[in-house]
């Protein structure tokens, strides 16, 4: 994407209403100011908030907007220009129960109060094998994600990465987490019997992310996992071997600075 690109749609994000972009400094001095009152400042209901972390061009974020008009989603992703991308589409569609937070993951709690998320939704991620802390499912994270979920709240994991998979089911047994799902081909499990009003196969199967697409198209296959997470847990990362991938991944850009552009 040329660098004209990029600009003419950070341009763009400061005029969207859907579009919230704070720096590390503004936080500091102000603190944000609809943590705790996003139901009643900006989505005026008590639907269900669904956040999407990493959500690059949003596609979960508007595509299950547009599926649960009684569920309120939040797309958060550092790369602006990419955002763009969902943020425009649900201005097009008129959709009300969209935003898109750019900021870095890492500070999540200063953009949401205890109790104020019902679901995370983690898809394809960096697996970030070399660097456990930076993994979006590592017990650093969901030590965070446990401080604003709702008791019992879901988290979602769809990825292509069978050392994140495998990560990811060691640290929800050492900690006890319960694993509602779990497969690891998509497209290959039976679902029939299964439960509708947790799962959403369907939706699963036809929301698909840009990279989704192309690991697909590469006969990689697709992974699922749905935990639920309790509060008060002593956090305890897994201690074991887990073989890397195998392959290649895509190249991603390097996080830009958030203080760039906002």
């Amino acid at each position: 994407m040329s660098t004209k690109n990029k600009l003419a749609k950070f341009a763009d994000m400061e005029t969207y209403p859907n579009c919230l972009q704070y720096s590390f400094e503004q936080l500091q001095e102000t603190g944000f100011p609809l943590r705790g009152r996003w139901h009643e400042e900006y989505f005026h209901n008590q639907h269900p908030i669904v956040l999407e972390l990493g959500c690059g061009k949003g596609e979960y974020t508007v595509g299950l907007a547009r599926r649960y008009r009684d569920k309120n989603f939040i797309g958060i992703d550092i790369k602006g220009a990419r955002m763009w991308t969902g943020a425009t589409a649900a201005l097009k569609e008129e959709l009300s129960n969209v935003a898109f937070v750019r900021t870095h993951i890492e500070l999540i709690e200063q953009f949401f109060a205890p109790n104020e998320v019902s679901e995370i939704w983690i898809t394809f991620c960096d697996p970030q094998m070399k660097k456990v802390n930076k993994r979006l499912t590592c017990t650093r994270f969901m030590n965070r994600y446990s401080h604003i979920m709702r008791p019992g709240g879901l988290i979602h994991l769809k990825c292509d990465s069978n050392f994140l998979f495998t990560y990811t089911e060691e640290m929800a047994r050492v900690n006890h987490l319960e694993v509602l799902a779990s497969t690891r081909d998509l497209y290959a499990c039976e679902t029939e019997g299964t439960s509708s009003a947790i799962i959403d196969w369907e939706a699963l199967r036809t929301i698909q992310t840009a990279y989704e697409k192309q690991w697909i198209a590469r006969g990689k296959d697709i992974k699922y996992m749905l935990l639920r997470l309790q509060p008060d847990i002593d956090w305890v990362e897994p201690d074991v071997e887990i073989p890397l991938d195998d392959y290649r991944s895509y190249n991603r850009d390097k996080r830009s600075s958030l203080e760039q552009h906002v």
